[in-house]
């Protein structure tokens, strides 16, 4: 299609030349007035010419109608058929895009695509996870390196927005953007919007932690904070601090960390305790601690704690021995 607007608009440039270096040799004009004939000659708008023809004139004038006529058409067609694919195209995107919300299910929405946003989403496509970002810079969902699908463009702090985001059959929600004030709302609206669901919200000021879980989030990350005691941990121990990074940032190809349900693992309930699942030999992956259903966490539990319904482990290992994991479980990766 680009193709045929580049011959078009070429064929037009040279209509234009040859019109103006015609005229000018042809009936001794300047070249102001050959570009006037010229325009009035391709457009046929019927306005007087400039001087008395000459025959050689006349002839040249006959021609450049005939292939002027051509040209335009040609020009014509071209411009109107690129024009209506892509008013056709743009329908298409919106349709295919509106189709691909209603379809998601237990997504995970990411409102605002800024550097904790990109990290965040990182993270979500390391771990597989079905998720939608909503973000109002038209220039900034251009220029990152993610399908067109994977954003929806719009104003996170209004809730039409976020139904169109599938808010309702979403599990989970990320507000990243840089003011406070607006993850608020964001986290207030969403609140209202889906009572089940989980809501992690971005901080820059410590006195905001407390008003955004009143508001309903639960759980608020401080980049700053939590960036400067990294900074200092790396000189008390620097060595503990490599690790936890390996298992932060290791993603599909370094070390990560994994939890299951008691749901994930057994359809009905059933008595078994951590030993008789023998993950180690099983998958590789070893237990590093046990959530129980009341929220209380037990770091390296005892081989004869049983599980219950409710309860969760949280298991350690490469990328291989979490993909044997999920496999012998057929579940979805749950980011801890």
């Amino acid at each position: 299609m680009r193709s045929k607007l580049k011959i078009a608009f070429s064929l037009l440039f040279v209509m234009l030349l040859v019109g103006v270096l015609g005229f000018k040799f042809t009936m001794d004009l300047s070249w102001v007035d050959s570009l006037y004939m010229t325009v009035i000659t391709i457009t046929t708008v019927g306005y007087r010419e400039i001087g008395e023809p000459s025959p050689q004139a006349k002839l040249f004038t006959v021609f450049f109608i005939l292939i002027s006529v051509i040209v335009v058409g040609y020009a014509v067609s071209a411009i109107t058929e690129y024009l209506l694919s892509r008013n056709s195209l743009a329908d298409l995107r919106k349709k295919r895009k509106i189709k691909h919300l209603e379809s998601m299910e237990n997504h995970i929405i990411v409102c605002g695509y800024g550097r904790n946003g990109k990290q965040a989403v990182q993270k979500l496509q390391d771990y597989k996870r079905d998720f939608i970002i909503i973000e109002k810079d038209q220039q900034v969902i251009d220029d990152a390196p993610l399908d067109e699908e994977n954003f929806y463009r719009g104003n996170a702090n209004e809730d039409d927005v976020l139904l169109s985001a599938g808010i309702e059959r979403a599990s989970t929600l990320i507000t990243a953007l840089p003011e406070d004030a607006d993850n608020l709302f964001i986290v207030l609206s969403a609140r209202q919007l889906n009572k089940n669901l989980k809501i992690i919200s971005r901080a820059s000021e410590e006195n905001s932690y407390k008003k955004l879980k009143f508001a309903g989030a639960d759980n608020v990350i401080l980049p700053d904070t939590i960036g400067g005691q990294h900074m200092a941990s790396l000189i008390v121990s620097p060595d503990l601090i490599e690790f936890w990074d390996n298992l932060s940032y290791g993603g599909n190809e370094g070390v990560n960390l994994e939890q299951i349900s008691f749901e994930q693992m057994f359809d009905e309930e059933r008595d078994c305790t951590i030993i008789n699942l023998n993950l180690r030999k099983e998958t590789g992956c070893t237990i590093i601690g046990y959530k129980a259903p009341d929220g209380n966490y037990t770091v390296n539990p005892d081989p004869t704690l049983p599980l219950v319904p409710g309860s969760k482990i949280i298991v350690v290992g490469n990328s291989n021995q979490i993909a044997k994991l999920q496999k012998v479980y057929r579940i979805n990766n749950e980011v801890t």
